[in-house]
Formats: C-alpha cells, sequence, structure tokens
C-alpha cells in the first residue's frame, strides 16, 4: 500500500482549496492510498488560512508572512512523514488525477524524482512565452533531462530531501539539485488545467529571481566543490593579463615614450589587483563550502502555527 505526503503552498487560494482538498482525498481514497496532505499558508491576506482550517484530513502549516512558495514548499517537505512526497501548485492548474500516473511511473522505472510535463499547457500566452525562455536557458545551463522544470507537480521518494534546504525560488531547481547528488530524475507529461478562481502569483520579479537562481544552480553544479577553479582561474587570467600590461609599459617607458597620461599603468595595477582579490575569494570560497558541509541545516523563515485534524 503506498503511502504519500501531498505537500501544497498556498497564497490567497481562498477559492481553490477547498475544491483542491477534495480533489486530491477522492483520488487517494479511491487508490486506497495512506496519505497526508499538508496545505502550507504562505501568509495569505484572503480567508485561504481559515478555510483550510475547516477541512480533514488536512495538517495546516501558517508561516508568520509572505516568504515565497519555496520557503512554503521547503516547510511542508520538513513536515512531510510518508515514503512518497507528492508537490503542487494550490491554483487547481496540476490536475490531482495525475498523482497515481506519478506514483506508478516512479515505481516502475526505479526513479527518486519524476517531474510534471505541462506538454500542453493552459497559461496565457506571455507567461508560456517566459517560461519557454526561461527553459531554453535551464538546458544550456543546468542540463537537468526536464522540460518543464516550471512545473509544481512532482513526486520525490523522501530520502531525496535528507540534508537539503530550499531558497530563493529553487523550488524550480530542485530535479536539477537532486540529480548533482546522484539522484535519478525522470519527467512523464501531465495534464494541466486552466485557472478557475484566483489570480495568478507570477510577476517579472520572480521571473528575475528564478534566473539569478538559475546561475546559482550551474555554479553549484560546476563548481561547487572547488570553487577555486572558477574564481581561482579567473584571477589568474587577470594577473597574466596585467603582467603583458607592464611589459608593455615598460617596452614605452624604455622606448623613451611619456606613460604618464596613459591608462597602461592604471591598467597594470587595476587587472593585477583585481586578479588577487578573485584568487583570494576563490580560496576563502572553498573554505566556506568545506564549512557548508559540516554545517547543520537552517531556514531563513519562521513557522507560526501547525494545526492537524
Amino acid at each position: 500500500m503506498d503511502k504519500v505526503s501531498i505537500v501544497i503552498p498556498l497564497y490567497n487560494e481562498e477559492g481553490n482549496v477547498a475544491e483542491l482538498h477534495e480533489e486530491i482525498v477522492a483520488v487517494c481514497e479511491d487508490n486506497k492510498y495512506v496519505y497526508e496532505i499538508i496545505l502550507v499558508d504562505d501568509g495569505s491576506s484572503d480567508k485561504t488560512v481559515e478555510l483550510a482550517k475547516k477541512l480533514s484530513p488536512v495538517k495546516v502549516i501558517e508561516l508568520r508572512k509572505n516568504f515565497g512558495q519555496t520557503a512554503a514548499m521547503d516547510a511542508g517537505i520538513k513536515a512531510a512523514q510518508y515514503p512518497y512526497i507528492i508537490t503542487m501548485d494550490g491554483d487547481r492548474q496540476n490536475d490531482p488525477m495525475d498523482i497515481p500516473k506519478l506514483i506508478e511511473y516512479i515505481e516502475a522505472n526505479d526513479l527518486d524524482i519524476v517531474s510534471g510535463w505541462r506538454k500542453n499547457r493552459k497559461d496565457t500566452f506571455m507567461k508560456r512565452f517566459v517560461s519557454r525562455g526561461a527553459n531554453f536557458l535551464r538546458k544550456m545551463l543546468i542540463h537537468d533531462g526536464i522540460h518543464d522544470s516550471g512545473c509544481s507537480l512532482k513526486i520525490y521518494r523522501r530520502e531525496c530531501f535528507e540534508g537539503l534546504s530550499l531558497y530563493g525560488e529553487m523550488h524550480r531547481f530542485i530535479p536539477a539539485l537532486l540529480k548533482i547528488k546522484g539522484f535519478k530524475v525522470g519527467e512523464v507529461v501531465v495534464n494541466h488545467r486552466a485557472r478557475i478562481a484566483g489570480v495568478t502569483k507570477y510577476n517579472w520579479h520572480r521571473t528575475v529571481k528564478g534566473f539569478i537562481d538559475m546561475i546559482a544552480v550551474w555554479f553549484w553544479n560546476k563548481y561547487a566543490m572547488r570553487p577555486l577553479h572558477l574564481l581561482g582561474g579567473i584571477g589568474l587570467v587577470l594577473i597574466l593579463l596585467s603582467v603583458f600590461c607592464m611589459l608593455f609599459t615598460s617596452f614605452l617607458f624604455f622606448s623613451g615614450q611619456d606613460i604618464s597620461d596613459t591608462t597602461w599603468p592604471i591598467l597594470t595595477i587595476l587587472l593585477f589587483l583585481s586578479g588577487l582579490n578573485m584568487f583570494v575569494g576563490g580560496i576563502l570560497a572553498d573554505i566556506l563550502v568545506k564549512g557548508y558541509y559540516e554545517q547543520s541545516e537552517g531556514s531563513y523563515y519562521s513557522v507560526k502555527n501547525i494545526m492537524e485534524q
């Protein structure tokens, strides 16, 4: 008998939370799952949390303010108790009827993560355009083998999150982060429904944050264990350029040319100091990374209350 924890971040979804809960319960009961539904209210300003507390069975986690979808998802995942953790959006665009498909696929293919692929999206043109651009950049930088990293409907084995905390907009890149650690990632096409109630929470701010986090994941993938290879390499290149500038400056000086009004001396010093700073920064980053792996987990949000009934 499959045991699943279903984690759903919510932010101003009063028009969706009850109906979504009803759909999830129906799917889990029909398939005879042992299940828990974890609703994480991310500082909603409407009646979302009040409506959520009236549902059953449910575990409701309230964050003290709006920390963002990633923080809400992280809080829900850490509260999950069953071997399979399923995440999904609270806007009802993810279809709970796809839950059995995810479970069957992860078991049949012996995977650790299965990500939903919204092949036929029911979003606005602009949202699809931005998403495709982000996916193009992600494929260039990360290579996680996922067509649709923005799809929140995913299933994970519980052990995937041992020692993993999520920050920023990192929930989009969980498969990439886990693939870096050696977990096996798969993908399956899922249904995507048009939003019926509420308004989208996506805007250009989240797009920019997501891109910055994408760069962070790329760096983590390439240089997490040895940042000195990147920063130190750049530093050595800058120092080498400063040496060429110094040689050219010396050539001008001994040729009798006036170098007091040229930029070559300044450029030489600037390149040398910049290269030295980058190299030293790489060494310090190496030390910090080693310290990071030895530190205990932490989180940047605070939970106000947990209610279970």
